[in-house]
């Protein structure tokens, strides 16, 4: 499609579009490179458009992260849901992981790579959103297994997660959130009363 089309097979509200093509296109190629140009292009609406309905691209971009926090937090809860056992509903974030690096479109973590790209409020604050997210389910779950600390056992296992998205992008290879999936796993036999 060249710079002078418009895109008149998308469905959806203009707000949609406008988030469906952020999302394909900041994801893939990052926020700082795609300019709004290209997002309204891939949308099908008008400059005007994005701007009434975002104010900005920055807020753009938060309500990509936000979009994809939301969709992170629905598949990392069904994932913990499907285990009883505390030990490996902590280590069900891994699992997700491991599935999303083993995807030929994997990126790495997209609240990462935004924060690497831009530094407008609006999107760091979505970036802290969602950390402080995992990070408050990865205590309540380390609490939940008996763990002694559970807020530095979370901040442990948060790391681990973190280095294996960058790991997993850097190397493209998803054996690497295996490799501190298993790393999580001596942590919790440590940290966690036997049983856990």
């Amino acid at each position: 499609m060249s710079a002078t089309m418009v895109r008149t097979d998308v469905a959806g509200s203009p707000r949609e579009r406008l988030l469906a093509a952020a999302n394909e296109l900041f994801y893939r190629e990052g926020v700082h490179t795609v300019g709004i140009d290209r997002v309204i292009e891939r949308a099908g609406v008008a400059k005007a458009t994005l701007y009434s309905t975002f104010g900005s691209k920055d807020e753009l971009i938060a309500a990509y992260l936000e979009g994809r926090h939301e969709r992170m937090r629905e598949r990392i809860e069904r994932a913990i849901a499907r285990h009883r056992s505390p030990r490996a509903r902590l280590l069900a974030p891994f699992a997700v992981q491991e599935e999303l690096a083993a995807d030929d479109g994997y990126r790495g973590c997209a609240f990462a790579n935004a924060t690497a790209e831009s530094h407008g409020p609006a999107a760091e604050a979505a970036v802290a959103a969602y950390r402080a997210w995992l990070r408050e389910t990865l205590t309540a779950l380390a609490a939940a297994a008996g763990a002694r600390n559970p807020a530095a056992l979370a901040r442990q296992l948060h790391l681990l997660y973190d280095g294996a998205a960058q790991s997993a992008r850097m190397d493209h290879d998803p054996a690497t959130v295996r490799a501190a999936r298993a790393a999580a796993a001596a942590l919790l036999d440590a940290a966690l009363p036997s049983g856990g």
